[in-house]
């Protein structure tokens, strides 16, 4: 059988965002109807608790998807050479089981994860939304912004980040290639002052962002806190917020902006609105006032990396794209 590698620039070129946001809406709308399988993702920590091992396996249906990610999570990266998250995504023929592709994941996971903050930002945001604010520079905040900028016409875009070099690095760079003036700002309370985007991106394990600072009407987009001991939010901000999670079972198993505060009893379990699929396929409602601040907390999960891991095997396939590497020989079944 014969497995396709496919690089880290290859699923950039064959994974634009604005098709990545579409495949979310159509995969978390899925998942919605039922048509998913996706336990918990497991994970294995270092003795030093430096880095970890998550493994994220899933089907996903209409058509039928199989497979999982493995992946890497090193926060310590961010700011270096090296993605925070590195590894695979395994695709599997889900008709007889056998291995077709492996796929990078670091790719996969910057782009899909701010795809379903477009979907997030698409279905929850007020339409006029266009005073973006992005805390945090690295490669979640590249891909924010331009998903930002697919699903809503961004008008001023402002930026935070500890390391004020790496901030005006990213700016500068950015600007450019998003055609797009970038501010970059001292603060965190400066940055998101009168913004109706926002978009946490980062590393921290405290809040960065607090309620009070949140304009009425707002939307955030809350993606860098993956723990549940970690939270970039603070308690007024999760208060202040109609919430909303690509899965309820993850985000209450994993998420600290959700749970700290539960643990603190600030709010139960049904401060959370809903999930993002049950918005898609009304089931649930949204923004439902101009002045509602709205939030989605994203934590990821695999039916993400499967549709996006699909689209670009099918994508290669048609273009010839990736290395074609046999695994093993064919073998009948035994007498």
């Amino acid at each position: 059988m014969d497995v396709r590698v496919i690089s880290q620039a290859d699923v950039e070129r064959l994974l634009p965002m604005s098709d990545c946001v579409d495949l979310m809406s159509e995969a978390l709308a899925t998942l919605a109807r039922g048509d998913a399988v996706l336990p918990l993702r497991t994970m294995t920590w270092l003795p030093d608790r430096s880095g970890m091992i998550g493994l994220m396996p899933g089907y996903l249906g209409a058509p039928a998807r199989f497979g999982l990610k493995i992946v890497s999570i090193f926060p310590g990266n961010h700011g270096t050479g090296y993605d925070s998250h590195q590894g695979a995504v395994l695709l599997f023929d889900p008709r007889v089981g056998s291995p077709l592709a492996v796929i990078d994941a670091s790719s996969i996971t910057a782009i899909r994860t701010a795809a379903v903050s477009g979907v997030a930002t698409r279905v929850l945001s007020r339409p006029d939304a266009g005073d973006l604010a992005i805390l945090g520079s690295g490669v979640q905040a590249v891909t924010h912004l331009e998903a930002m900028q697919v699903v809503r016409g961004v008008r001023r875009v402002r930026v935070w980040s500890r390391d004020a070099a790496h901030a005006r690095r990213f700016a500068e760079r950015e600007s450019e290639r998003q055609s797009v003036e970038i501010e970059v700002m001292p603060t965190p309370h400066e940055t998101v002052e009168g913004a109706d985007l926002i978009c946490t991106t980062t590393a921290a394990r405290d809040p960065i962002l607090e309620g009070g600072w949140i304009a009425p009407g707002a939307h955030i987009n809350a993606v860098g806190a993956c723990f549940a001991t970690a939270r970039e939010l603070d308690t007024a901000a999760m208060l202040r917020s109609r919430i909303y999670v690509d899965r309820r079972e993850s985000a209450l198993a994993e998420s600290g902006d959700i749970l700290i505060p539960i643990g603190e009893g600030a709010f139960g379990e049904d401060h959370i609105v809903g999930e993002l699929g049950d918005v898609l396929i009304r089931r649930t409602p949204g923004r439902t006032g101009a002045r509602e601040v709205t939030l989605f907390k994203s934590l990821g999960i695999a039916i993400e990396d499967l549709a996006s891991a699909q689209h670009v095997l099918e994508q290669a396939e048609a273009q010839g794209v990736g290395v074609v590497a046999p695994l093993g020989a064919m073998h009948d079944a035994p007498a």
